[in-house]
């Protein structure tokens, strides 16, 4: 864990981005002179917080980082009023035209749904009010890109801040990757897949799963699948039901209700009820992190989860749910091409 290298001494340089300091040049920050907080700065002046944050236009992509030279993004904050689907992250290694990672920023930060919900682990955390913080490792060798596009039909106003090191990045290092996928509804008997065509040398180390359910009763006995290698029609590693492998038990009901819990390495963090009228459906968030358990492949990687509930009879039931998700994982370059990101208004939550 980094905890055990803290007291040692390194010659990386540590830097950050943000609106107040968009290069992360070396004593470059809080130099604004205009910016989304002048107004409120007017009587105060320079180096009293007038650029807090960015105004992203309708239709428009922002740079957020353009870093030249090798190192790693340690840590990054995001926050604004409007988190949806609308708000596109993505991000470029070493001059690599594939994005290395593309997904809604809600996302990303496990917060698919919209709403607020409290998201306490390690790599991920979600604070209020809508606080979103990663620590994932992204290393990169010879610059690392970063860019949000608003794809909504209102500017969005974002705060965020990117904080890296410099220094040289170890030849065994493998490059930080994110994928979503979203499927509305699931076909019946169809199988949800995470990720596929993932080609290269690296380790899966999470997922971010959205589940919206269209039936009544329990709705989560599919298995996820790891298609490690040269696996064919049957994976390597099958688990056991969904609500198993995100570290739950017998359909995490205590009491006949739904019990939430956040943790270092997974959780079942949020639940939308209905609300009797308008709000028709139920809705569930959820993460597992393999920190302490990457799943490792040589050559290819392929990840999918089957929907299943419950028929009278005691039998199974597949499920035409709405599912979500993010893949998260670490591999060689080059970068297979993802699929096709859908439009606003195939993934907009409703």
């Amino acid at each position: 864990m980094e905890l055990d290298h803290l007291a040692q001494l390194s010659s990386a340089r540590t830097r950050s981005i943000s609106p107040e300091n968009f290069t992360g040049a070396p004593g470059q920050g809080g130099q604004a002179t205009e910016g989304t907080g002048a107004n409120a700065a007017r009587d105060l002046g320079q180096g009293w917080k007038l650029s807090p944050s960015v105004r992203i236009e309708p239709g428009t992509t922002f740079e957020l980082a353009n870093i030249q030279g090798s190192g790693a993004i340690q840590s990054t904050w995001f926050t604004g009023r409007r988190i949806s689907r609308d708000i596109i992250l993505r991000a470029y290694w070493d001059e690599q035209p594939q994005a290395s990672v593309e997904c809604p920023l809600g996302d990303f930060f496990c917060s698919g749904w919209g709403p607020f919900a409290q998201v306490s682990s390690l790599p991920v955390a979600v604070n209020p009010n809508n606080g979103l913080n990663c620590f994932w490792r992204m290393p990169f060798r010879t610059s690392a890109r970063l860019m949000l596009e608003n794809r909504g039909r209102e500017p969005f106003v974002c705060y965020y801040q990117v904080n890296y090191a410099l220094e040289e990045v170890p030849p065994e290092t493998a490059y930080f990757h994110a994928q979503f996928r979203r499927v509305n509804p699931l076909p019946y008997r169809g199988v949800y897949t995470l990720v596929d065509g993932v080609q290269g040398q690296g380790q899966y180390v999470g997922t971010y799963l959205a589940v919206g359910v269209t039936n009544s009763g329990w709705w989560g006995e599919g298995e996820i699948k790891f298609f490690i290698d040269d696996d064919g029609d049957f994976p390597t590693i099958c688990g056991t039901g969904t609500e198993d492998y995100f570290g739950g038990a017998y359909d995490w009901d205590v009491d006949g209700q739904y019990v939430t819990y956040t943790t270092p390495f997974l959780g079942m963090h949020q639940v939308s009820r209905p609300d009797g009228l308008y709000r028709t459906q139920m809705r569930f968030g959820m993460y597992r992190w393999h920190v302490m358990d990457p799943i490792r492949f040589q050559q290819r990687l392929r990840v999918t989860l089957q929907a299943l509930g419950w028929r009278p009879d005691g039998r199974y039931l597949p499920l035409q749910c709405d599912i979500a998700s993010v893949a998260y994982w670490y591999q060689t370059l080059p970068t297979a091409s993802f699929p096709e990101l859908a439009d606003r208004d195939y993934l907009e939550v409703i």
